[in-house]
């Protein structure tokens, strides 16, 4: 039995290390934004599993009832057993949770299965209830063992990334120098991939191959360095970076080697405070402080003016600045609207400067919010030499995805807005406000938003009440702060039934579907379950 027991445990511990280094991996390897997890529920609920409380029993009665030892020995096989029929039944469902396989992890997945071989084949050499003792404590301790391994390499990643980062400055300085490159940054909670990915799509359609851009949502300072050493070329004239950030000073170490002479903010919001720890710090970074000051004598700073923390960094700096907003009653904008329409497919509107030019612009991208993502790319292509009919133009490229929300009919003619990349408290509002062009039943399917600190529950409470106004049904599928989406909601006079939670992509399918025909509209909001965009597509 001892054998039986060595493999089902190795195969389950297979699966939770695999899950560790995932949720590792999720959260950067930042110690900050893994901590803050559990004070999720779903966090919680890692600890607090089932299985693991009986298997803590089951080590104590080991200890403290050897008498029935042998009954004990048995319940804990059957318990492996078990769990590698849950396993099978995960991979099945393709719910099996692991890291994406990068060099630095498959280095910690090779250190931490090297412990794991060590472990089982040492044990053997141990009479039987202490080898049942050993498996079920060293299952327990997984979750410390395998951050122990994190952390402890993780020096040796730092001068690893410190290398790549030093390699990089050097070939961006020797490229600056042949070429004249022109560095954009672009910080902010929100709107930094879209701005970046439609001032990327505008500079390409005059200066061709001549524009390089960071990957899709790649932020960190070592993407951003990866990025320069593999793809930028002295026939580049325009690098456009994207600057993400979860602690102060961090924004300020990426511009020392960018040095960029073009930056811009798109939009601040307490995304991020609780990993902050002040909005003060928030400000420094994700608010774009560091950023401006970064910035040489002659740069350019470029702000949005519907967000009154950008306004504010706005009138404090004295760099060169332009400022973008929809209107410009409240501010005196460089670059300001008029007309908008925003409809299913997409936004148009009239663009005016200072100086009485107007155009008008058309973009295949959904939601009204886009139009400050699009005037903040106007804004900056128009300062790096072109023409607004160019622009306009160039307008024509742009897509769907690059804004992070699509529309596709799904199953029985159920119009599916698929906003599931990721979540913040102003794009939640935005997306509700392009939910409210669909004519017909309306229904949100959304998680808890999270890193908000302690503005969480104020935050949460507002988006029930914004859903009420809108929608016919809406699911959450976090407990975490439910109830005060559900309070919002309710005190705006949207039925109690009507605000569920629920996790379980297969239940989420049967309740829009039973509610939703033809015409309907659903939708994704944030990360919500895996297999339910699945579900719900043709």
């Amino acid at each position: 039995m001892n054998i039986l027991l060595n493999i089902f445990w190795s195969i389950w511990e297979v699966k939770y290390i695999l899950f560790w280094l995932y949720l590792w991996q999720l959260k950067e390897y930042h110690f900050g934004r893994f901590s803050d997890h559990f004070r999720t529920y779903k966090g919680k609920k890692t600890f607090f599993d089932v299985n693991q409380i009986i298997k803590l029993a089951l080590l104590a009665f080991l200890f403290y009832l050897p008498i029935l030892s042998m009954f004990w020995e048995s319940v804990v096989v059957l318990l492996y057993i078990g769990e590698f029929l849950i396993i099978l039944r995960a991979i099945y469902k393709k719910s099996f949770k692991k890291p994406v396989f990068t060099p630095k992890m498959a280095f910690l997945t090779m250190v931490s299965f090297s412990l794991l071989i060590t472990f089982s084949t040492l044990i053997l050499t141990f009479e039987y209830t202490s080898q049942v003792r050993l498996v079920l404590l060293f299952d327990l301790l997984t979750p410390l063992t395998i951050s122990f391994i994190v952390i402890l390499f993780q020096p040796i990643f730092v001068i690893l990334r410190n290398n790549t980062i030093i390699r990089a400055k050097k070939k961006l300085e020797e490229i600056r120098g042949q070429s004249g490159l022109r560095v954009i940054a672009i910080t902010g909670s929100y709107g930094k991939t879209t701005t970046k990915e439609f001032l990327y799509t505008i500079l390409a359609s005059k200066y061709k191959d001549k524009v390089l851009k960071t990957p899709k949502h790649q932020n960190s300072e070592v993407g951003i360095a990866k990025e320069i050493l593999q793809n930028l070329t002295p026939e580049h004239q325009f690098f456009i970076a994207e600057i993400g950030a979860y602690n102060r000073g961090k924004v300020k170490e990426v511009c020392s080697f960018l040095k960029p002479s073009l930056g811009m903010v798109t939009g601040v919001n307490e995304q991020h405070l609780s990993l902050f720890g002040s909005m003060e710090n928030l400000l420094l970074a994700e608010g774009g402080v560091e950023l401006e000051e970064s910035l040489p004598e002659d740069g350019l700073l470029i702000v949005n003016g519907d967000n009154k923390y950008c306004v504010n960094l706005y009138k404090q700096s004295e760099k060169n600045k332009k400022i973008y907003a929809e209107s410009n009653k409240r501010i005196d904008a460089d670059i300001f609207t008029e007309d908008i329409t925003a409809s299913r497919s997409g936004v148009s509107f009239i663009s005016m400067d200072k100086y009485g030019n107007t155009h008008h612009f058309f973009a295949k991208v959904l939601g009204k919010h886009n139009v400050h993502n699009l005037l903040a790319a106007i804004v900056a292509s128009h300062n790096l030499g072109m023409t607004f009919e160019e622009i306009s133009t160039a307008y024509k490229d742009i897509v769907p995805e690059q804004a992070g929300m699509t529309l596709a009919e799904g199953k029985h003619g159920i119009h599916i807005i698929d906003s599931s990349y990721s979540a913040n408290p102003d794009g939640v509002f935005a997306d509700l406000d392009y939910l409210s062009l669909f004519n017909q039943k309306k229904v949100i399917v959304m998680p808890s938003l999270i890193e908000l600190g302690n503005r969480s529950g104020q935050i949460h409470y507002k988006i029930g009440k914004k859903i009420a106004h809108i929608c016919d049904l809406a699911i959450i599928t976090t407990r975490d702060q439910f109830i005060n989406i559900k309070n919002g909601a309710t005190d705006e006079g949207m039925l109690a039934k009507n605000v569920v939670f629920c996790e379980k992509p297969s239940e989420i399918y049967a309740m829009v579907t039973l509610l939703c025909k033809a015409g309907d509209a659903v939708l994704l909001e944030g990360r919500v379950p895996s297999g339910l965009i699945k579900l719900l597509s043709v």
